[in-house]
């Protein structure tokens, strides 16, 4: 195991909590990311129909063939989750369930990819930094809010598990851990005209966190510029979705987010 990738590992008494939430049964096809040294992989192999394991750390790819050389319903894959295509990985099987301690260095990053390959997957249960696991299920108003929120209200219906403490793993980190689950929406949480062009704008709204959205969409980038012009301006475009220009994006809900993008056309 290499530093670089900031894995901790977990113990088995947390595996089996962790395994208690998710309640793998046979029917079930599993994505699980990061396998590490197998605890929790052996679980799966134990009680779900089909585990894709992707690993990205060569060094411990041998013990886990090893380890698992008899498992017919394993599959493991040496690859990077951030480069995956998760739903080529988990077939022939046409969606899974994704279970993951994730590295705390890519979480952010994993996390997004997964949502953008949610037409595969029904559920994650992800074990992430806790100030994290705050920031993604932040409600409006609240100052953990930004664009990762956003992000995971629109197509995840979001569940806090339980904490877990930095003892729980080896080597032991800094900082506290909270299992999050995510249930796949079968569609976008808000009525939206252009959903590529929702998140650009989530994205240039939460640009500055300390500007109004306001001051943000006037420093929008070129094609949202070309959009609020055709409407008559940052200001005139607010008015139209009824949302005052002192306001910041932080206070804004996902309703509003669909109201401001749809009042560009």
């Amino acid at each position: 195991m290499r530093k670089r990738f900031g894995q901790h590992f977990l113990e088995q008494a947390w595996v089996d909590k962790l395994i208690r939430a998710v309640q793998p049964s046979s029917d079930d096809t599993f994505l699980e990311i990061g396998p590490g040294r197998g605890a929790l992989t052996a679980r799966l192999v134990e009680q779900a129909g089909r585990v894709v394991a992707v690993e990205f750390d060569r060094d411990l790819i041998p013990a886990l063939q090893a380890q698992f050389a008899a498992a017919s319903n394993l599959h493991l894959i040496e690859a990077d989750a951030l480069t995956t295509d998760f739903c080529n990985a988990i077939s022939p099987a046409p969606s899974a369930r994704v279970v993951a301690n994730l590295p705390y260095n890519i979480a952010t990053a994993v996390l997004q990819r997964l949502i953008e390959q949610r037409s595969c997957l029904t559920e994650m249960t992800l074990m992430l930094q806790r100030e994290v696991v705050a920031r993604i299920t932040a409600e409006a108003g609240s100052s953990e809010r930004g664009y990762l929120s956003v992000l995971v209200e629109a197509y995840c219906e979001a569940e806090q598990l339980f904490d877990v403490t930095p003892h729980a793993f080896r080597p032991v980190p800094k900082v506290w851990s909270t299992v999050v689950s995510l249930r796949v929406r079968p569609k976008i949480a808000v009525e939206v005209k252009d959903e590529a062009l929702l998140w650009q704008v989530v994205s240039a709204g939460f640009a500055q966190r300390r500007k109004t959205i306001l001051n943000n969409l006037r420093d929008a980038p070129a094609n949202i510029q070309e959009l609020l012009k055709k409407r008559g301006g940052a200001s005139i475009v607010l008015c139209d979705a009824c949302i005052p220009p002192l306001r910041r994006a932080e206070t804004l809900t996902l309703e509003e987010w669909g109201l401001l993008v749809n009042a560009l056309y």
